[in-house]
């Protein structure tokens, strides 16, 4: 079967949300991912030991320079001989950049994508979010305020599962919660602190996408309760925290509505200028490398911000010479992540005598306060803290064998607590992926240039939250502090924070926008973005839970038309 409803370009955190709801309102629908099928009985190492593998887990420093040297990088913590199958080989998927713009492009080409090794931190944006382009004038203006999104937070929050805690906060909305993890004693301590040393600063439970109290309807999918175990990055045997494969991908399959192929290397979208719609979508085989074309009257391309925007600028056409739906030359432009750089630990004390239970997926958030509740700020925009304690290690780096070295290690360190930045991004035009005029990969398509820095803005940012990283856990009681607020800042590279955003940006206007308020593009009404690549702008947040709702939000809105003959 060649002929569908609608056809998903992408497996993971979108895609498999389109995937659900289109074919849970009756579509027949043909999810199409590039890598390779996932098996969690096969493919999970999460029941897998360290000394179960060769080099305790970790992959050969020979094999990490010629394969992995981009992701390893960017996510070693996660890149490891039992899940490197989770990562693309660098080698195999090439792209190039400016030689002084060097850009962390951190991929999985499998069922599920990214949705199997995201951070798993799940926050709304907030009202200010959605009007910081237009008060700035950096950007375009948001098509949407919250309140159009606030009613699909909770839709996606519930199914999802999301444990966190409610607070009142208007930067920061509540969701529909979960149970949050419990604080530790030394957690407890320091927000008591930072709280009374800053009133308008808040230290709050991490808002993570992990079951603490299953619904019947998530236990129905075979999805169970948090374990506490930090093996996340190998995959969930309990489908505990929410993937693609957990939750949207299954739910969609037992409809009988959805078909998924993989090893399917999108080409390129075709359009028929008679009826000004996408009419159906060219494929790869990335073994064979035979070529079918998948025909459908609706396209959702959920493929990531700037694997989407390659295949939009590869769709070219008569009426689109600069690539699909790209009337406004916007398509691949304002590329965004979120930056990193400041950050700051310290020893919180009096707690020697208590330790934690298992290992939680989240520690503690510290919502954006700048430009919010603190003003005249030399920045724009803002950041918020992520972060957690610990117990120092039992045996750090000492050598040693036997009884007498077990015994001399047995008592833990010091309570150890951390923060770290996670700043919001100027949209920048000239911040862009374009495809390689000369250069192309193994199956014949264009390779990526990706031109993309920080800007000013971004340096301020950072310095200035270094500052307040001292700053707030010296006032909170934290003695031996790592950095201080001078501390030379290596800023994040683009890329690295795995936030990829902006190449398709939504938009009220159609000459400064590709998409708009429903992600459906502005000159190809059955074509709907509602990956990364839809955001025209990204806040400070994590963005994945506004990914899921826009997603669930556009696919509501394609069914109206797809049932009114639209589209």
């Amino acid at each position: 079967m060649t002929h569908y409803d609608a056809i998903v370009i992408g497996s993971g955190m979108s895609g498999g949300w389109n995937a659900k709801e289109l074919a849970e309102k009756g579509l027949k629908v043909l999810v199409l991912e590039r890598g390779q099928k996932i098996e969690p009985a096969k493919d999970y190492a999460d029941f897998l030991n360290p000394w179960d593998t060769p080099n305790f887990d970790k992959i050969a420093e020979d094999e990490i320079k010629q394969h992995y040297p981009i992701q390893h990088r960017g996510v070693g913590y996660a890149v490891k001989e039992s899940t490197k199958h989770f990562w693309v080989k660098d080698s195999e998927h090439p792209y190039d950049t400016p030689k002084d713009k060097p850009y962390d492009w951190l991929r999985g080409h499998h069922t599920g994508g990214r949705s199997l090794t995201w951070g798993r931190q799940s926050y709304r944006l907030g009202p200010q979010d959605f009007e910081a382009n237009k008060l700035d004038g950096h950007g375009t203006d948001w098509p949407i305020r919250y309140d159009d999104l606030a009613p699909w937070y909770d839709y996606v929050e519930k199914f999802a599962g999301i444990s966190g805690s409610h607070e009142g906060l208007p930067q920061l909305p509540d969701g529909v919660f979960q149970p949050a993890f419990e604080l530790t004693c030394a957690e407890k301590a320091f927000k008591k602190n930072l709280e009374s040393a800053f009133a308008s600063r808040k230290v709050i439970p991490a808002r993570v996408a992990h079951l603490t109290a299953p619904t019947a309807e998530q236990m129905a999918l075979g999805r169970g309760p948090c374990q506490a175990r930090n093996h996340c990055n190998k995959g969930c045997s309990f489908g505990a925290y929410f993937s693609a494969n957990s939750a949207t991908l299954p739910a969609a399959m037992r409809t009988g509505n959805c078909t998924i192929v993989n090893n399917a290397i999108v080409h390129s979208l075709d359009y028929d200028a008679t009826t000004k719609r996408v009419t159906g979508v060219k494929v790869i085989d990335a073994n064979s490398k035979e070529v079918t074309t998948y025909t459908s009257r609706i396209v959702f391309l959920n493929a990531s911000a700037i694997a989407s925007a390659m295949i939009l600028l590869q769709s070219k056409s008569p009426t689109y010479p600069n690539g699909l739906a790209n009337k406004s030359d916007q398509v691949g432009r304002n590329l965004m992540d979120h930056v990193s750089a400041a950050s700051a630990n310290g020893v919180i004390s009096g707690f020697d005598d208590k330790y934690y239970y298992g290992r939680r997926p989240g520690g503690i958030y510290i919502p954006r306060y700048a430009n919010i509740t603190e003003d005249n700020k030399p920045y724009l925009r803002g950041f918020g803290f992520q972060g957690g304690s610990w117990r120092e290690s039992w045996t750090g780096n000492k050598a040693g064998i036997g009884a007498d070295f077990k015994e001399s290690n047995r008592k833990p360190g010091n309570w150890r607590i951390s923060i770290y930045s996670f700043g919001e991004i100027l949209p920048n035009p000239e911040n862009r992926v374009t495809l390689s005029k000369d250069k192309t990969d193994k199956w014949g398509l264009p390779q990526a240039y990706i031109d993309c820095e920080m800007g000013e803005n971004e340096k301020i940012m950072m310095r200035e939250a270094q500052k307040d990283a001292y700053s707030m856990l010296k006032e909170a009681g934290a003695t031996d502090i790592s950095r201080g607020p001078d501390a030379e800042l290596d800023l994040s590279l683009p890329g690295n924070r795995i936030h990829e955003m902006g190449t398709a940006r939504m938009g009220r206007d159609p000459k400064t926008s590709v998409l708009n308020k429903w992600c459906q593009a502005h000159d190809v009404p059955n074509l709907f973005i509602t990956d990364g690549a839809c955001m025209p702008s990204g806040g400070c947040q994590n963005p994945s839970l506004t990914y899921m709702a826009l997603s669930a939000r556009a696919a509501n809105h394609a069914v109206k038309l797809f049932k009114q003959g639209i589209i």
